[in-house]
Order: structure tokens, then C-alpha cells, then sequence
């Protein structure tokens, strides 16, 4: 199987926000301009950040997002130079408009995988998160990206608003040849997710209540799986009396921000508790109350982060029990069909 980011315990996956702007509007969008810059890194700054991360030692895979990466000019010049460093993979995440005619920049051998974000197996329920006519754009992208030797993967961010749609993806990844399906879970974060925020006229996007994403969501992963599509979703739910475990503890994920900042847990990323970030072009850790700290708390919900900035996940019964326990959203299940075992790596 082609290489990528990896949601499990040891992997250290470096997310590399190169610029924050983008040509849509998703409405579960969590890129908070004001807390990650407005900034496009120049290539010498993406260089050095990249190198800072010690890719040879610990096979690090780099994932490249915004906003919309392919809109950065330089990001042929930052695949290179993450190639250079010895970097175990290189993931493009990307709405699927491919601009900067990134295709013909790059090549197969340079980049693992093209992972393209879909909310919708229509245009009708896609477009209605995404933006007018991102349901074609995007599989016109896939189509263009198979032609032109690439691996590819697709993310699906499971709300309310597409739940009823994610039985229907097996066939359309099967139809449009998706080497990698990843499910994931929306996050209470972002511009849409704050009461004092403008969010555009529309629908919000919801979280699933438990009993829905246990219904759909790992019945439909193994649906996929079926079809020879590896598939990594999110636990979501611990089962009673199964340990929580944090992935800031049993995992190195680095979440980089144009503004500097780095942070090692997503639910963070809405408040400057970056428990590194980057100064004068180094790499150093960050002084008072910050996420790296908190890591270590045992509290009886699991997550701390979830308690502190995220307490709508943790629902209370009558009697003050928790109904549910939320699992570390960056550790995920992953389903891989037997064939995919026999498969070479590529090299």
C-alpha cells in the first residue's frame, strides 16, 4: 500500500499548514485565521520548518493542507524539498481543484498519496457543505490525479448533514477507484463552531448523537473494506472500562501553523495553548499553561481537552455517570483487506 499519514500509536505525522487562504468555504471548516495567520510561508521558511522535524530518524510523513495547498506556487518546490529530507511519505490534501497545475509539477514518485475531501456521495449534499460545484470539481480532480499515476485517498467528515449519505460511498469510491477511505468525525472548532464568530447563512453541521455513528459508521467502514479499499475511521466512543489513551502520550503528531505555531493536539487549535511554535526559525518549546502540559491529567471522562474546551462531547446522565467516554481522536481504527497485505510498499 502507498504510504501516508498514519492515526496510530508510535507514527509522527507533521500536518504542514503552508498558507491558511482557500478558494472555498466549507462549513465545518476549522482554519481560524486569527489564531493561525493569514500568512503563505515563502519556500525557505517551509525548507527549514520541514527540516526541523527530524524526518530521517523517526519516518515522519508530511502532510501538506491550508486552506487549499495547491494554491501556494511553491508547493512543488516544498514536496522537493520534504523528498530531500527523507521524509517516509508525502500526503497533498486538497478540495480537488488542483490549481497551479500541480499534476504536471510533480510526479508519482514524488508524492505517495493525493487525498481529496468529499462530504457527500451527491452534488446535493456535497455542495451544500462545500460550495457550489466542489462535488464535480473534485471528482473531475480525482479522475485527472488516477490519470496521471497518482495514488489517492478520500476523507468523508461525518455530520448530520451527510450522515445519511456515507452508505452510499462504497460504491462511488469502488466506481471512481479510491485506494484509501478516511472517515472522520467533525470538530467543534473552527470559525462556524464559536458563538461570537460570523458563520455565513446556512446550514451548521452537527456532531452525530453515539447510537447514529455506531449504526453507520463502522458497518459502512467495513462495507468499504469489502470492496479492497483500506479504511481508517475514528474510534469515537470507548466501550466500558476500555482505557483511554492520549495520542500527545503514545504518538507524535505536529499540527504547523504559517504563524508559527505548532500544536500537538487539534482540539487545541482554536486558543494559544501551541505547546511549541517557531522563533527565528527554530523549533522551541513554549513556556506557562499550554497543551503539552495537560497531556498527563487522568480525569474519569478520558480526554482532558474534551472537558476543558470541548465539554458538549461529554454528555452527563441524571445521576452525574457519563454516559460515554470520547477516545483520542487522533488514534483511529483501520480496516485492511486482505490483498492489501501481499501488496509491495511503494518504494
Amino acid at each position: 500500500m502507498h504510504r501516508t499519514v498514519a492515526f496510530s500509536r508510535k507514527a509522527v505525522n507533521v500536518f504542514f499548514h503552508i498558507l491558511t487562504s482557500c478558494n472555498l468555504k466549507c462549513r465545518h471548516c476549522y482554519i481560524n485565521p486569527e489564531q493561525h495567520g493569514k500568512n503563505a510561508l515563502d519556500g525557505k521558511t517551509i525548507e527549514a520548518w520541514l527540516a526541523a522535524f527530524d524526518p530521517r530518524h523517526k519516518k515522519a510523513n508530511v502532510i501538506f493542507l491550508g486552506g487549499e495547498p495547491t494554491l501556494h506556487p511553491g508547493l512543488p518546490d516544498a514536496i522537493r524539498a520534504a523528498r530531500r529530507l527523507g521524509y517516509h511519505s508525502i500526503t497533498i490534501d486538497t478540495n480537488g481543484y488542483l490549481f497551479n497545475g500541480i499534476l504536471e509539477k510533480v510526479t508519482p514518485g514524488q508524492v505517495d498519496v493525493i487525498s481529496f475531501s468529499l462530504d457527500g456521495a451527491t452534488a446535493s449534499t456535497n455542495d451544500r457543505i462545500r460550495g457550489k460545484g466542489s462535488f464535480k470539481a473534485c471528482l473531475d480532480g480525482i479522475a485527472r490525479a488516477r490519470k496521471a499515476g497518482f495514488s489517492t485517498s478520500l476523507i468523508y467528515t461525518v455530520s448530520d448533514l451527510n450522515l445519511g449519505e456515507l452508505p452510499r460511498m462504497p460504491d462511488l469510491l469502488e466506481k471512481i477507484g479510491i485506494d484509501h477511505f478516511f472517515i472522520q468525525v467533525i470538530g467543534l472548532r473552527g470559525p462556524w463552531a464559536g458563538k461570537d464568530r460570523h458563520v455565513p447563512a446556512g446550514p451548521v453541521p452537527r456532531q452525530v448523537p453515539a447510537r447514529r455513528w455506531l449504526e453507520v459508521v463502522p458497518p459502512v467502514a467495513r462495507q468499504v473494506a469489502a470492496r479492497g479499499i483500506m479504511v481508517t475511521y475514528p474510534k469515537v466512543y470507548l466501550e466500558p472500562g476500555e482505557p483511554f489513551e492520549c495520542a500527545g502520550l503514545v504518538a507524535e503528531n505536529y499540527f504547523v501553523f504559517p504563524n508559527g505555531r505548532v500544536y500537538r493536539c487539534p482540539l487545541c487549535e482554536d486558543y494559544p495553548l501551541h505547546s511549541l511554535e517557531f522563533v527565528a526559525g527554530k523549533l522551541v518549546e513554549t513556556s506557562g499553561i499550554n497543551e503539552a502540559r495537560l497531556f498527563n491529567l487522568a480525569i474519569a471522562e478520558g480526554c482532558v481537552m474534551n472537558k476543558l474546551i470541548q465539554p458538549q462531547n461529554l454528555a452527563a446522565s441524571e445521576q452525574e455517570h457519563r454516559r460515554y467516554r470520547i477516545a483520542c481522536c487522533m488514534l483511529k481504527e483501520e480496516i485492511i483487506p486482505d490483498y492489501a497485505l501481499q501488496m509491495p510498499e511503494k518504494k
